[in-house]
């Protein structure tokens, strides 16, 4: 099986003007996707026959699924939510979507400087004592995580018919364990997990680290990253799993501007919504 290995430097295809997503301009430009580059078309209609073709190729080639935890199987991102809010309202400043866009999907430590730089009390409090801080109100929040609609469905149902499945999650292992307790007979149908204190992920989302090393640890891996399908909430791993040249489905807070939405593959609401056979994927059972 061929290995496709993303290229170290990705090129940039679009006009200046379509750069008005905030956190294009935060992250590193070797570390942006755009869109496949399209054919000088006649017509718009063309172009979008062509683009469709191209996505349903790609669609039905894919043999292997990796998901993301937090907000996508997990209920977990209203907790993070609820307590910024709490410390930023300590500095009488409020904690908004468009800087929770941000810090989403990425490493606690790159989070937390998001955090404290963007809300403009890094000079009062820094990202390690926010840390800290924030840790001692989560770890009692984390044990009563629930599963997001349709999570327990599309797992169960790749995991018989024996499409190969995994996680790779910005979150490091302590809380892991936390947000999983509840769920752990779920989690044990996954072939691997890759947390965000893994010796192989040396940067968080959206370089893509974790899902290249995802990719590695199936059987018989590395994976080719064009047969993967990725499943993610935040925009950062959305540009994670581009980068590691793998197909996306997003599946976003409703809260969460669409001007994020542009760089996935497919856009749903719900887990509950994915047809598996729209990309070569065995369809539920009726």
């Amino acid at each position: 099986m061929p290995v496709v290995t993303p290229p170290t430097t990705l090129i940039h295809l679009r006009k200046p003007s379509a750069w008005k997503n905030p956190i294009r301009n935060l992250l590193p430009q070797t570390l942006i996707r755009t869109s496949p580059i399209r054919s000088s078309m006649s017509t718009p209609a063309a172009a979008a026959a062509a683009d469709n073709a191209h996505v349903l190729s790609r669609r039905g080639s894919i043999t292997h699924v990796i998901f993301d935890m937090d907000g996508l199987l997990l209920d977990t991102e209203k907790f993070y939510t609820e307590v910024q809010e709490i410390i930023l309202a300590r500095y009488n400043k409020t904690f908004d979507w468009s800087l929770k866009a941000r810090m989403m999907g990425k490493k606690a430590i790159e989070a937390a400087r998001v955090f404290v730089e963007e809300s403009g009390i890094s000079d009062s409090l820094s990202a390690e004592d926010f840390l800290v801080e924030r840790e001692s109100m989560l770890k009692n929040l984390f044990p009563t995580s629930e599963l997001m609609p349709g999570a327990s469905q599309l797992i169960k149902h790749l995991h018989a018919k024996g499409i190969p499945i995994a996680v790779a999650t910005g979150t490091h292992k302590r809380h892991f364990e936390l947000k999983t307790q509840r769920h752990r007979e779920l989690f044990s149908l996954m072939h691997h997990i890759v947390l965000g204190d893994d010796p192989e992920v040396k940067q968080g989302k959206p370089a893509p680290d974790g899902f290249l090393a995802a990719a590695r640890r199936f059987e018989g891996g590395p994976v080719d990253s064009r047969k993967v399908l990725v499943f993610e909430d935040a925009p950062s791993g959305v540009l994670a799993a581009k980068n590691a040249g793998m197909n996306v489905v997003m599946v976003p807070d409703p809260r969460l501007d669409s001007s994020y939405h542009s760089d996935a593959d497919q856009v749903l609401e719900s887990l509950l919504k994915f047809e598996p056979e729209e990309w070569g994927l065995p369809p539920f059972d009726d």
